[in-house]
């Protein structure tokens, strides 16, 4: 599933300088080698009072932890990502300099490499239990102080639900950490939010072949709904009226339809980490407003958000970033929730990273779409 949301969309333009032309024609960075390891955690209790059985959590280190143990970086995976998406951000001169810094890319609870429904032996599909964003943070902070021995963090970075985890981490663990850079992501799920992940979801159960996640065959018609929702909110109007004519949209549907298919165990990730992002909600959680939340939080924060966002409203990482005084970079882009393709902010990172007191507030512009 999910066959649009691919980390090779964002990669490129993410790297290079703003308005450099070699985004059109330069190859990609090359890929750093990080084994996927785990951390095992046995029975993992969940904020609901609910258990993870024999839990486990996938990661790669890259780097070396300098003396200080003061250089970690960590790097959670977004919505149904992976560690090894995150491995070309890294390495030696890129955003994330791994001659600079030891960095620790997570796999997020559900995502078919941590503990998952579709990887659990004891608790399979949808009888694993429903999990937060509060309880992917704990599982990443445990990693990072039982397993890694560490006890502080330089930074912690995250695009989409992986911005959702650090503004999570920072009103947790805001003493943890110097920086949080969350990126696209949300400190609560606003009702426009939920609307379109429980649509996704409803889509998928109402497939003939659902049968509450025990399929017989491959479920094809209500995946294939879902990424029609999915598709049309990830960029905006604009973006997809100039990139598809009209004359182009069957050939365009009938493309998405013919990779929309997935077995019982995946839907069931997939609708697993949907809930958690609808479940977001820490002034709820935390029993204070939003603007509370950010004025105790420690750390400095940089707040970048696609202001034409469809799939994850900008409104709250706004509200959160002029609470806490937070440098905040407005990515004006019709592109939307994949504005990272477009305008790049890799540079931007990178600085602050180094010298967080170097960057400011500021909009970014993508040129006109023709």
């Amino acid at each position: 599933m999910n066959t649009v949301r691919s980390a090779a969309l964002i990669v490129l333009s993410f790297f290079l300088p703003q308005g450099d032309a070699r985004a059109q024609t330069a190859a990609p960075p090359a890929v750093p080698s990080a084994p996927l390891q785990f951390a095992s955690f046995g029975d993992f209790k969940l904020r609901s009072g609910e258990t993870i059985r024999d839990f486990r959590l996938g990661y790669r280190t890259l780097g070396t932890l300098n003396a200080a143990r003061s250089n970690a970086i960590l790097w959670p995976s977004w919505l149904d990502g992976r560690s090894d998406e995150l491995l070309p951000y890294a390495g030696p001169g890129n955003v994330v300099d791994t001659e600079k810094y030891f960095v620790i890319l997570v796999d997020a609870i559900g995502n078919g490499i941590s503990t998952s429904p579709s990887n659990s032996k004891v608790q399979p599909r949808m009888k694993f239990p429903k999990f937060s964003m509060q309880d992917m943070v704990e599982s990443e902070y445990r990693l990072a102080t039982e397993k890694l021995g560490l006890t502080h963090l330089h930074a912690v970075m995250g695009i989409s639900m992986g911005g959702m985890q650090t503004f999570v981490w920072a009103a947790m663990h805001g003493d943890f950490m110097d920086l949080a850079i969350p990126m696209a992501g949300s400190p609560q799920a606003t009702s426009y939010d939920k609307l379109l992940w429980n649509s996704e979801i409803d889509a998928v159960e109402l497939d003939p072949a659902w049968n509450n996640g025990n399929p017989s065959r491959p479920l094809t018609s209500g995946v294939a709904v879902a990424e029609e929702i999915d598709s049309m909110n990830l960029t905006s109007p604009e973006y997809r009226a100039s990139k598809t004519g009209r004359e182009e949209f069957d050939t365009f549907l009938g493309d998405l339809k013919k990779h929309s298919q997935a077995d019982g165990g995946s839907v069931s990730d997939w609708i697993r980490q949907r809930q958690a992002i609808i479940s977001l909600d820490l002034p709820r959680d935390l029993g204070m407003s939003l603007n509370q939340i950010a004025e105790r939080t420690r750390g400095k924060i940089l707040i970048v958000v696609p202001t034409r966002d469809h799939m994850v409203n900008p409104g709250p990482a706004m509200q959160f970033a002029a609470a806490v005084g937070a440098p905040l970079i407005e990515l004006d882009s019709a592109c939307g929730h994949l504005s990272f393709t477009c305008i790049s902010i890799g540079p931007l990172v990178a600085q602050f990273l180094a010298d967080p007191s170097s960057v400011h507030s500021q909009t970014l512009h993508e040129a006109p779409l023709h």
